[in-house]
């Protein structure tokens, strides 16, 4: 049974949706009308909960955690079309993208569907239909939910999923950002790397040295930098070609354990990002933000989410600066001596947010579950 905080999220998400003229797909398959009648409290109700919540204990209650970039591969959603609303999540992006999403989800080819202009959307659409099923199977895990937080991309579907953006508007968005980064990628040779390092390892004199052998190559004002905090000693750096690829060469000397070329053609979150900017933030001006119903943490600060004039800065100020995600993590689990943890869920594809968990804070991910968005059911056989 919902808690009377999961009670008041319902019936405030209700209210905001239907404001809106429509309905959060993971409020159920109900009437716009039982929705009314759910959003509606009692006068002598409402005094009641008016009055101080009591703390739940942790293990009533749970976190959402929505993947980033990176994490899409073709297939994903197969697990999630027997959910009508996730269909319809389907449906409604088609015609705000102006092309066959799901097909391309289910289907590939997967070079197209790694393009930055087709994984970002993928992403986070397939995320809010991965929360679909996680209602229809786990009802009180929506309900009680104490907060979320996204990596990149994932951010826009925590925003949703929060009741802060409506979903065709934040859709709209994403379909912005992800055309303004795949142009901005194209403009400059540049890639990403991922690091794991050591306690001494010297990221800072790592990318000005990199920069320098860039200088030395004629190229002017070379960008090197951390671009995501993932966990103790992990990183992503980014950049121009020529640099991460002196790091990458050079990994030894600078006490890296294992490094990576990350499969994007672009330096997401350094000021290489930076002809994005006014595309996204007009966008962003466009679509309205309100006040998050559950607390997002973003990805800038690490900090929760207050007014909808922040999430509009600090998501345009998201493109060019670093994911501090484990900051993040470090935000949501850090407890007292001998307190427990809420449930933690990633929706959306993989299982990679877990992983950096588990680096971040063993115990947390203890209670980690990833809803799978790829499993077959019988009645998805036929598929349309």
């Amino acid at each position: 049974m919902a808690t009377v905080v999961g009670q008041k999220l319902r019936a405030a998400l209700a209210r905001r949706w239907l404001c809106r003229g429509g309905v959060p797909p993971w409020l159920g398959d109900i009437s716009p009308e039982q929705l009314l009648r759910d959003a509606t409290v009692p006068e002598e109700e409402e005094e009641a909960r008016a009055a101080p919540t009591p703390r739940r204990a942790p293990e009533d209650s749970s976190v959402l955690l929505f993947p980033g970039q990176g994490s899409q591969h073709v297939g994903m959603g197969r697990g999630l079309l027997r959910y009508p609303a996730a269909r319809e999540l389907f449906r409604v992006a088609e015609r705000v993208l102006g092309y066959d999403l799901l097909g391309l989800c289910l289907n590939g080819p997967r070079a197209e569907l790694d393009r930055t202009v087709h994984s970002q959307p993928a992403v986070f659409v397939c995320s809010l239909a991965a929360v679909e099923k996680l209602h229809h199977e786990q009802r009180p895990v929506i309900e009680n939910c104490i907060a979320a937080a996204g990596f990149s991309i994932g951010e826009y579907a925590a925003l949703v999923f929060a009741g802060a953006i409506e979903y065709a508007e934040a859709l709209y968005a994403v379909k912005v950002r992800a055309e303004a980064m795949q142009e901005a990628s194209e403009a400059v040779s540049s890639g990403m790397l991922s690091v794991i390092g050591r306690n001494n390892s010297d990221y800072v004199a790592a990318c000005r040295e990199a920069c320098e052998h860039c200088k030395s190559l004629g190229i002017e004002d070379p960008v090197c930098e951390v671009s995501n905090y993932l966990f103790p000693d992990g990183r992503v750096i980014a950049g121009h070609l020529e640099a991460v690829k002196f790091l990458q060469e050079n990994a030894k000397k600078y006490l890296f354990r294992r490094v990576q070329m990350l499969p994007v053609s672009g330096a997401f979150h350094t000021r290489l990002m930076e002809p994005a900017v006014e595309p996204l933030s007009e966008a962003l001006e466009s679509i309205s933000i309100l006040k998050p119903l559950v607390r997002v943490y973003s990805n800038v600060n690490n900090k929760r989410y207050r007014e909808p004039e922040q999430i509009k800065h600090l998501l345009t100020k998201q493109l060019t600066l670093p994911v501090k995600w484990e900051q993040t993590m470090h935000a949501i689990y850090e407890r007292k001596q001998g307190v427990g943890f809420p449930y933690t869920y990633e929706v959306g594809p993989g299982k990679q947010l877990g992983t950096i968990l588990r680096n971040c804070n063993m115990r947390a991910w203890k209670l980690y579950n990833n809803i799978d968005i790829d499993a077959k059911e019988d009645d998805e056989e036929k598929e349309t």
